[in-house]
């Protein structure tokens, strides 16, 4: 059925009126629950931040290389507690406002605000004090080293947005619209809709991986936010839409047929589909309950019938690839051993029973997840559900919109979550997760653990790369041996892609696979 549509589809790509010319029409899955940088970890948040903002750092499509961006050079000193930055004397604000390093300093010191409680504050780094001793010169104290300041630079809680639009906007401020840098400025954002943004034409700073520094080409771009996957098969071959990274697995088999489209890859994979646990939570604290689901799921079955082959099965947290990966970590997580866990859950206490559920004490094995309404998410869900059934384990699912699903998973009212992250390094996802200090989320393990901290400002503050890399091992083995985490997928990323749209290349910053956008051109 699905090849008999896209043969009828495929034909009306050839005839179908392209979409506006000067209007980049983009499809995502899901929405974000606000466009502030520095009060979410919403990936959906980000794909917009680093069209409509800049950060002082850009990314290079090796997702490795920190160039250039609205800091035109920097320089660190020999203790590795002092960064300087040299800001660009060209760079406006939507607004038409100059930029200066009293706005970067704003920014900055917003996200380490302890009252906005960002969940990315960790990202900055032990900050002493960041200052502007001249209008084109930010000074970035800190407490210790911490090597991958720039890295962490890059990312979209480091936008730098205007003082005067936060003030002006209050709590409105990335709803109703936001002032930055960006290639393209904020003009509008329907909830569960549409967000719109139409071209800076002063932009001239874009990163030295792009040909083009500015102006983009488009003069617009639309984000359509469409939930049904049919929908967006449809949309895209047909040729209503110009690019998505949000297309369903199963059909780009079929769409990488179609003449009038093409499937773009970034250079790598470092998205983690995994369920976590509430460690805190009476019925997974125990280490053999959380490694007997861990081991009840059949990976290879999920990555086959959910991701159709878009992905692969994951055993670690992080992907083989990774910076600063420790190949010595144990796999143990992913074996599929229904009979070892069953094994497992004996052992904790929590007995068959005639139902064909676990109890103990007299109680249920009852779990309750929250995940994603949209997406891969449900379907994942299901399938882990299943699972998880066949060695008696009850697990009711709740799954929420993405505009809200953040602040439910802040409420804490749930035993395991599920949700794809991306990182960039193993100091980035190990940082961001398990450190003591980022709970109640990211760290919604409720995790804190003295060897887990101790290891984490090791590997952050070392300014040699080997000791950096041990002190990130320690923590690998920690968090596996604890099983903290279900890892479950690698999963595969891809730009779909109309051909009619020129220049087009898969990127891949935080979700985010067009960045800049500023090559792409009609």
């Amino acid at each position: 059925m699905i090849r008999s549509l896209l043969a009828a589809l495929a034909v009306c790509a050839g005839t179908a009126g392209a979409a506006t010319a000067q209007t980049l029409n983009l499809l995502r899955n899901i929405d974000a629950p606000h466009y502030d940088p520095a009060r979410t970890s919403s990936g959906a948040t980000a794909e917009i931040l680093f069209i409509v903002g800049d950060t002082l750092l850009g990314l290079d499509y090796d997702l490795k290389t920190v160039t250039p961006l609205l800091a035109k050079s920097w320089s660190v000193s020999p203790d590795g507690k002092l960064y300087t930055f040299k800001l660009r004397d060209d760079v406006t604000f939507c607004s038409g406002r100059k930029l200066t390093a009293a706005d970067v300093v704003f920014s900055f010191k917003r996200v380490i605000d302890k009252d906005i409680r960002s969940p990315f504050a960790w990202r900055m780094g032990p900050v002493t004090d960041i200052r502007a001793p001249d209008p084109l010169t930010v000074e970035y104290e800190l407490e210790q080293p911490f090597g991958e300041l720039p890295l962490q630079l890059t990312n979209f809680h480091a936008t730098v947005i205007n003082p005067e639009n936060v003030a002006t906007l209050g709590k409105d401020f990335g709803v109703k619209g936001l002032d930055g840098t960006g290639p393209y400025c904020f003009q509008s954002w329907e909830p569960r809709s549409q967000v719109v943004a139409t071209r800076h034409a002063a932009y001239r700073w874009g990163p030295p991986l792009y040909k083009n520094a500015g102006p983009a080409k488009y003069e617009r771009i639309v984000w359509k936010i469409v939930p049904e996957e049919a929908a967006r098969l449809a949309a895209m071959a047909s040729g209503q839409i110009d690019m998505t990274y949000s297309m369903p697995d199963q059909y780009l088999p079929q769409l990488a047929k179609i003449p009038t489209l093409e499937i773009l890859r970034p250079a790598a994979d470092l998205r983690l589909f995994y369920f976590g646990f509430k460690a805190s939570r009476p019925n997974v604290s125990d280490v053999k309950v959380r490694t007997a689901l861990s081991i009840a799921i059949d990976r290879k079955q999920i990555v086959d019938a959910i991701y159709f082959g878009n992905g692969a099965p994951a055993s670690t947290y992080l992907h083989p690839n990774t910076p600063g990966f420790d190949p010595a970590t144990s796999t143990h997580l992913g074996r599929y051993d229904p009979a070892g866990a069953a094994k497992l859950l004996d052992e904790a206490g929590w007995a068959m029973g005639a139902d064909g559920f676990r109890y103990k004490d007299g109680k249920k094995l009852t779990l309750l997840l929250y995940g994603f309404a949209g997406g891969r998410s449900p379907k994942m869900a299901e399938a882990v559900q299943g699972f998880w059934r066949k060695i008696g384990v009850d697990l009711q699912l709740q799954m929420w919109d993405g505009t809200i699903v953040f602040s439910k998973l802040a409420q804490q009212d749930y035993d395991i979550w599920s949700i794809a992250f991306p990182y960039s390094s193993a100091g980035d996802a190990l940082r961001l997760y398990f450190h003591s200090t980022n709970i109640p989320t990211p760290n919604r393990m409720n995790w804190k653990d003295p060897a887990t901290d101790a290891a984490l400002d090791a590997g952050g503050s070392a300014l040699d790369e080997q000791a950096r890399f041990e002190a990130f091992a320690k923590v690998q083995r920690i968090v596996h041996e604890n099983a903290l985490w279900v890892p479950v997928v690698h999963e595969g990323l891809a730009l779909v892609v109309n051909r009619r749209v020129k220049n087009a290349r898969a990127h891949h910053v935080y979700t985010s696979m067009i960045y800049k956008a500023l090559d792409i051109s009609p």
